[in-house]
């Protein structure tokens, strides 16, 4: 099973290196991305949308991630939603915590630690699914 991911980032450059590492080691689907606010809250808190991590960076064209990070407080509890920032301090991943934030890397050096969480999602989504097959819960 594939990690549905939906990117939050507006340089284009890093979004693209960040969508085909994530695909190629932590078998993420890219289902989409956005690079301002409002389209990444329109995407993710409009119904319907299938999607199990979105990956938000804080400074955009548009607006600020930490609008993104507000509208995604009432998602299901399935559906995680991590920072990826040049700005990770302990200031920002406190506000990003308040915010109902369930992870924040650095893009400058925490990559791997991304990775690792998003091996993790997977994990425990097969995890999930199969439980659900076997034992119709």
């Amino acid at each position: 099973m594939r990690l549905r991911t939906y990117i939050v980032e507006d340089n284009p450059t890093i979004r693209e290196n960040l969508i085909g590492t994530l695909e190629e080691l932590a078998s993420i689907d890219a289902v989409g991305t956005a690079e301002t606010e409002n389209d990444g809250k329109a995407w993710l808190a409009s119904p319907g949308r299938a999607w199990d991590l979105a990956i938000v960076d804080l400074f955009l064209k548009q607006g600020s991630g930490l609008g993104v990070l507000a509208a995604c407080r009432d998602r299901q509890p399935s559906q995680k939603v991590v920072v990826l920032s040049n700005y990770a301090t302990a200031d920002i991943r406190h506000r990003c915590a308040q915010l109902g934030v369930d992870a924040v890397f650095d893009k400058s050096n925490e990559i791997d630690a991304l990775v690792e969480y998003c091996i993790a999602q997977t994990r425990t989504l097969d995890s999930d699914s199969t439980r659900l097959r076997t034992t119709g819960v």
